[in-house]
């Protein structure tokens, strides 16, 4: 294998990310880096301390300031300081985390920060971009897709929202997102479509595709 020992995973919201991303570090016995968590974290602290979300110097310098760490024990996942992972995904973060994320310097810092992880022992990383940009060179990468009527009520039994409040809001964030970092896998990206598939089977496809690219 060459490269540090990273499973990528990119995907839209709702795709399966997340439950994939956790499931594959406890098989394999690899830390869990959400990194939306890490975009969210900076858009969290700009709103709180009312930090112009247009600023990109301002935006740079609060990402130096904030502190991520791999939290010990049995299941290893990236922690934001002061916050907990229910505060950053409020609505109301969740509206402004692609105008906090678009700032080139923003997302060169946090790439930085990204690999880091990945570079200190491996990780099993979710995101838009990690196969792409934070990892080119991961082991394995994985890109999920799955429809948008899927992925609007994966997210409202997520967020515990109803479908006709949250799907609106999904595709808006669709919308941003795309603008700030267009969605793409990978050339050598296992693409796997969860429409029709649950966790379980969704796992065994990923294990599959782990064990015939890290022999």
């Amino acid at each position: 294998m060459s490269g540090p020992r990273v499973i990528a995973i990119d995907g839209a919201a709702g795709a399966g990310k997340s439950t994939l991303a956790r499931a594959l570090a406890r098989e394999l016995g690899l830390p869990y880096v959400n990194t939306g968590l890490m975009y969210r974290a900076l858009a969290a602290v700009a709103l709180r301390e009312r930090v112009d979300l247009d600023d990109g110097d301002a935006l740079a310098g609060l990402t130096l300031e904030l502190r991520f760490r791999l939290t010990p024990g049995p299941t290893v996942e990236l922690e934001v300081e002061g916050w907990t992972e229910e505060a950053l995904t409020r609505p109301e973060v969740e509206a402004h985390v692609s105008q906090a994320a678009r700032h080139p310097r923003v997302r060169e810092l946090m790439r930085g920060l990204q690999r880091g992880f990945g570079e200190s022992g491996g990780a099993v990383m979710e995101g838009r971009d990690i196969g792409t940009a934070v990892f080119p060179d991961a082991a394995v990468k994985i890109f999920l897709t799955a429809d948008q009527r899927e992925r609007e009520v994966r997210r409202a039994e997520q967020r515990d929202l109803p479908e006709d409040v949250l799907g609106p809001s999904l595709r808006a964030r669709d919308s941003r997102d795309s603008e700030v970092n267009p969605l793409f896998p990978a050339p050598d990206a296992a693409v796997i479509d969860t429409t029709d598939m649950g966790p379980e089977e969704t796992l065994a496809r990923a294990l599959a595709v782990v064990r015939g690219r890290m022999r």
